[in-house]
């Protein structure tokens, strides 16, 4: 059949078919066995998983084949015959190989961070090298690696070489005619892949670790091209404009906000608060990958991870039922920052034209701060320097610290002790000046490689290490800064950007959304726990209120502290699905216009099926379809 298939010159193409399929086949294997504790091993379950696997890996051998394909097409048989052609189809070919199976390494590191198949954080991972290869570089011994691609890539060579397939190929005397029919029946699988194919066909199970199973990774990064931003309208529920803004603004009614204009399409309200406003100086922790499960509050960790953080949480406004936005840094910022649910795609820190809007910086400029980014890596890395210069921030990152600041750096930056001591400086800059500040810290240490200075303990080079190493420098910064003049008129708010993983047997796992906040700021916030169901998004319009500030603004966001009981409610996502949370129900939007709703337990994660109620099904609709009309149409632009 191979040979009827890749008959006369296109039998080098067969060679390059078999080691593809053969080592898409392989490394599924592998990820089913490396994951089997989550995989479900129903029987129809792994065929489903199996048989749409090969079928996208076919998809994904068609695409890849293209260019050998009008290669062997235009190539004439005196020249495929000649010693210096058939040299060069080797040395391609070999190549080829060489890539294919580091590939499959590749996609086995991606799934043993990530647990999924490449997605859109493998798109950004190709943008930004530099530090992507740092990263491996750092995080694996390279010449082990590469040894191990090149044994096996010459291995498969080789019985490639003993088969004779290519051989055979380049002694075919076939005319340009007969390559060129032969040339056109191959070309009907792609083009029928790329017109009528997409990576939802991989929705095979209600296990996300069997459906990521059913997936090509090749195919998978072309989706992730393509998709990178998806057009709301056109992938998802809508309704009318009207009705959406309309309900958004009920939901975000009560009686400390007033709608500037009576237009339902104008979202622009006034929050009014009484009495004296307060100028308090706020330092800004937003801390890299801290899930809710290092902390002791949800259930007992595994090992004591974070007793700085925990101790202080007890001193603290507490909030510990809070979930993150999204699972990448850039949804923590633009949840924390812009006070609205994550919009499908990339996100607005990444988007064009996302400055000068409705955010924490421009309402903090507004009441006469100095506001300071301040990132121990390079800013430029998510398009961060960008949004927050835009968005009214002084930019302070790895680019502008001398070296005698710098005590300890890998490829995603400064060690956190170093960023948080120039975040102390840059307090005491603007306390001279005798000006109220917001810094804004994004710290880097709990992050693959995991390595980090020396501080007394030993520290294992895993995500627990980055864990203990990051509360342990959260711990030097309340040392340092309680010395300091502004100490006892200053809040410290620690919040996640996001979860430690994001992997789960669900469409959106519950449990890999918890995250802690913490305010803290003895004597002038009382210490409390409080268990309201609520989102990133309300942390700004909270501090706004500890603030006592009255302002103008878009924030989805309310303050939590005086949220009632039918308001508690949370946005979570992935790049292409969009949660929203309220009561024990989770409903999920998906491209094709898609709709599911289900239980879900917070402390087991477990998620039950349930038909969509239609209330609920009006609010998702209506939150996002907002927060994306909103940002598109620049209705959440400040105004001059």
């Amino acid at each position: 059949m191979m040979r009827k298939l890749f008959p006369g010159r296109f039998s080098t193409i067969k060679a390059l078919s078999i080691v593809f399929i053969g080592l898409s086949l392989i490394s599924r294997i592998i990820l089913l066995c490396y994951s089997a504790g989550s995989m479900s091993f129903n029987l129809w379950e792994l065929f489903k998983s199996f048989s749409v696997g090969f079928f996208f890996d076919l998809v994904a051998l068609s695409y890849f084949m293209l260019p050998f394909l009008l290669f062997t097409l235009i190539i004439p048989p005196v020249v495929a015959k000649t010693k210096f052609y058939k040299t060069l189809v080797w040395i391609f070919f070999s190549i080829t190989v060489f890539i294919l199976v580091f590939n499959c390494f590749a996609e086995y590191f991606f799934w043993d961070e990530f647990e999924v198949r490449y997605n859109f954080i493998a798109v950004d991972y190709l943008i930004y090298t530099t530090e992507v290869i740092g990263n491996i570089v750092e995080s694996y011994s390279l010449p082990l690696l590469i040894t191990a691609v090149a044994l096996i890539a010459a291995l498969i060579v080789f019985f490639i070489a003993k088969k004779r397939w290519i051989q055979e190929g380049l002694s075919s005397t076939e005319t340009f005619k007969l390559r060129l029919k032969n040339a056109v029946i191959l070309l009907i699988f792609p083009l029928f892949s790329l017109f009528f194919v997409n990576l939802n066909w991989s929705d095979v199970s209600t296990n996300s670790y069997n459906k990521e199973l059913a997936k090509n990774g090749i195919y998978s990064l072309f989706e992730a091209f393509k998709n990178n931003q998806l057009d709301y309208d056109h992938f998802y529920l809508t309704i009318t404009d009207e009705v959406a803004f309309g309900t958004t603004r009920k939901l975000l009614s009560d009686s400390n906000r007033v709608y500037i204009s009576p237009d339902i399409l104008k979202p622009v309200y006034q929050v009014i608060a009484k009495g004296e406003e307060k100028k308090l100086n706020v330092m800004f922790v937003t801390v890299e990958s801290l899930s809710a499960e290092y902390m002791n509050y949800i259930k007992e960790p595994d090992e004591y991870e974070t007793p700085f953080l925990d101790s202080i949480a007890e001193q603290s406004l507490f909030f510990t039922n809070m979930y993150a936005n999204g699972t990448r840094t850039v949804r923590g910022l633009e949840a924390l920052n812009l006070s609205i649910p994550p919009t499908p795609g990339a996100s607005i820190v990444r988007r064009p034209d996302n400055d000068n809007l409705y955010s924490l910086g421009m309402l903090f400029k507004s009441k006469g701060y100095q506001n300071k980014f301040i990132y121990g890596g390079y800013g430029y890395f998510d398009n961060m320097n960008t949004f927050f210069a835009g968005n009214g921030f002084e930019i302070i990152d790895r680019s502008t610290l001398a070296a005698n600041e710098i005590t300890f750096a890998n490829v995603w930056g400064t060690c956190d002790e170093d960023a948080f001591r120039r975040a102390v400086i840059e307090a005491d800059k603007s306390f001279s000046e005798g000006k109220p500040f917001l810094n804004f810290i994004m710290t880097t240490s709990n992050h693959r490689p995991y390595t980090f200075p020396k501080i007394g303990i030993p520290l294992p080079d895993n995500r627990r290490g980055g864990v203990r190493y990051t509360d342990y420098a959260l711990q030097q910064l309340f040392k340092m800064a309680s010395t300091k003049p502004w100490y006892n008129n200053t809040i410290f708010i620690i919040v996640a950007d996001h979860d430690g993983s994001s992997a789960g047997k669900t469409e959106i796992p519950v449990l890999k959304y918890q995250i802690p906040c913490i305010v803290y700021s003895p004597g002038l916030i009382q210490p409390q726990k409080v268990n309201k169901l609520c989102s990133q998004v309300d942390v700004a319009p909270t501090l706004a209120a500890l603030l006592n500030w009255s302002y103008s603004t878009t924030f989805f966001g309310k303050n939590i502290l005086t949220m009632k009981p039918e308001e508690e409610r949370a946005f979570v996502g992935t790049y292409e699905k969009l949660g929203y949370m309220e009561n024990d129900h989770m409903l999920i939007l998906a491209p094709q216009k898609k709709i599911s709703q289900y239980s879900y337990d917070r402390y087991t994660g477990e998620m039950k099926p349930q038909a969509v109620n239609q209330e609920l099904k009006q609010k998702i609709v209506s939150y996002y379809q907002t927060a994306e009309h909103m940002f598109m149409q620049k209705l959440n632009k400040v105004k001059d």
